[in-house]
């Protein structure tokens, strides 16, 4: 689908006058719809094409024969003339004007001055109607705008999920992945890992099978769900159009039967951003985003932390959801985690999803729909309609014909914002993880209802955010790259003067930081503000785990931009040293 703007540019193909009428395009050129001006152009031979009085007698004269009022306008930069019909006339009216003009040996040509208009159309897919997220002004994410700049094309985004099961909407724009479920009872596959992610189904047949208070349930297809959120075809007369159906869908298969084990999201984390995983071939296709619709209670442990910061170092942005619980996020991991984007659900009429995670650990909220309300018995679907559509599978346990269906959960909006930074890595392929997540935060806007407990910085706003960082280059960052010893029981100092800013730093001040040390529980990390405030940024967690390579976020709003921060770095133990690799502060 073309989406070019092309408005204003309907004068711009006059170009230079050819000395020679050409037959054909005046008869393309024929006018179609009511017109106000025409486009005249002179052979340079003539006297109207250098004088404006005798452009405008000649007018007045070949309108009068026509038996209409046309003048002269003025000149235009490519030196043809416009004249002005006197109002809008039928396109026949227009013709007899035109054919005046045409018998004129010193015309060169004459055509319509018509209109363009941008040619970001509602997309052809038969259910796009229903896609209330993509597009309605309450509470839609104004994605329909964003595609006239971009369309996600170049990115690869990583679903880790459930795999994939085959559907005529995602063919196109599925490359390969990988079933990392390691363990063959859960995969249904016969094996463990392998180079098919294909979706074998998570169904349980009984109550309890997958432990205390477990229930029997269906597959639920969710990965060929999350995906076409962020990727199905567009413009293909079928199904539903994906956020950024220009990029990819990589699949990394994490969960099967009962759910995924935290080493498997881990390995799919490592893979799916370029990193090395033993025994599994490398990634092909690394993806520069991530989409993980999946978590489960208790804070982020090291594992996943580390596993996101080493993905986000390599320039890979990483999207999850904030749980389904009606409670705060905090409790919920990966939501919990650092270096994420995390996203709470909003319903259509603008509000907090009743069922959606809060608190101020989110950084973002965008459509999650719901299916039912808060007061309908739980597992009925009286408003399909206000659900987020999206391709799926009909088979209950194994897979049988796709389909298209409507679910709810914050594991659908996670895939709009995963969408989203495809949108903006594509329009922008030099934004950094960080440069995208503030990007999407400073150009959302406000939720049309509410949201008890906190939903970030409000709806996000596809068109704004890629209108933002199309317009204007992101901040840059301000970076010291000198290596600095960290040795053992030492405190080290490294550097950063600020200038060219006005006023104080901001409240969401980002920190990069990146320390090699193979213990990194020795450590205690602080930025110094220029003022001498200090601000912890790691104090002595993650025991024996190597390095840091993270972004912290700091409120520095107290502190004035200018002056020379320092990243101040504590070894309070032997044994183990490394050094301060790099760091930076993004305004």
């Amino acid at each position: 689908m073309s989406v070019t703007l092309l408005a204003g540019t309907a004068t711009a193909s006059v170009a230079v006058a050819s000395e020679t009428p050409a037959a054909a395009p005046a008869a393309a050129l024929a006018p179609t719809a009511p017109v106000e001006n025409l486009i005249v152009g002179y052979k340079s031979s003539a006297s109207e094409a250098g004088s404006n009085s005798a452009a405008a007698d000649d007018a007045t004269a070949k309108g009068k024969k026509a038996g209409k009022k046309a003048k002269f306008d003025r000149r235009l930069g490519t030196g043809a003339a416009l004249v002005n019909l006197g109002g809008t006339v039928a396109p026949a009216e227009a013709a007899d004007v035109m054919a005046q003009f045409r018998a004129d040996p010193d015309v060169a040509y004459v055509e319509p001055d018509s209109r363009a208009y941008a040619t970001a159309v509602t997309p052809n897919d038969t259910e796009y109607a229903k896609q209330w997220d993509l597009f309605e002004p309450t509470a839609g994410m104004n994605v329909p705008a964003a595609w006239d700049k971009t369309t996600g094309s170049g990115v690869t985004v990583a679903v880790i999920d459930t795999g994939y099961v085959a559907h005529s909407d995602l063919a196109a724009n599925t490359v390969a992945g990988y079933d990392f479920i390691s363990s063959s009872a859960y995969a249904r596959d016969g094996g463990g890992r392998d180079s098919n992610p294909a979706d074998e189904g998570d169904w349980n047949a009984t109550d309890g099978e997958c432990g205390l208070g477990s229930k029997a349930s269906n597959s639920s297809w969710h990965g060929t769900h999350v995906a076409g959120t962020i990727a199905a075809a567009t413009n293909n007369s079928k199904g539903v159009a994906g956020i950024a159906y220009g990029a990819k869908i990589q699949h990394a298969r994490v969960l099967g039967k009962c759910g995924g084990s935290t080493s498997d999201i881990v390995d799919a984390i490592t893979w799916a951003s370029g990193g090395s995983v033993a025994g599994v071939p490398a990634n092909a296709t690394p993806a520069k985003v991530i989409n993980m619709s999946l978590g489960g209670p208790g804070a982020c442990g090291t594992s996943y932390q580390n596993a996101i910061n080493a993905a986000v170092a390599r320039g890979t942005t990483v999207v999850v959801a904030a749980g389904n619980s009606n409670a705060d996020a905090a409790g919920y991991s990966p939501a919990s985690c650092n270096n994420v984007i995390n996203v709470a659900a909003s319903n259509r009429t603008g509000d907090r999803s009743f069922y959606s995670n809060y608190g101020s650990i989110i950084d973002i909220a965008a459509p999650g729909g719901e299916t039912r309300r808060a007061t309908d018995t739980p597992g009925t679907v009286t408003t399909p309609e206000n659900g987020i559509l999206s391709t799926l599978n009909a088979g209950t346990t194994t897979p049988g014909a796709e389909i298209y269906k409507p679910y709810q959960g914050t594991s659908m909006a996670a895939p709009h914002v995963a969408g989203l930074a495809a949108l903006l890595k594509s329009a922008n392929s030099a934004l950094t993880p960080a440069q995208i997540e503030t990007a999407i935060k400073n150009n959302a806007r406000p939720l049309a209802g509410t949201c008890t407990g906190g939903c970030g910085a409000g709806l996000a706003d596809a068109a704004a955010t890629v209108a933002a960082v199309t317009s204007t280059p992101p901040a840059p960052a301000f970076e010291n790259t000198t290596d600095v010893t960290i040795g053992d029981n030492t405190t080290v100092e490294s550097p950063i003067t600020v200038t060219g800013k006005t006023g104080n730093a901001p409240a969401a001040l980002k920190v990069g930081v990146n320390i090699v040390h193979t213990y990194i529980g020795d450590l205690k990390v602080d930025l110094i503000a220029p003022d001498g405030s200090v601000y912890t940024l790691h104090n002595r967690t993650g025991s024996s785990t190597d390095n840091i390579n993270q972004v912290y976020t700091v409120n520095a709003s107290s502190e004035v931009a200018n002056g020379t921060w320092k990243l101040r770095v504590n070894d309070n133990a032997g044994g183990d040293t490394g050094k301060i690799d790099s760091w930076n502060l993004t305004f």
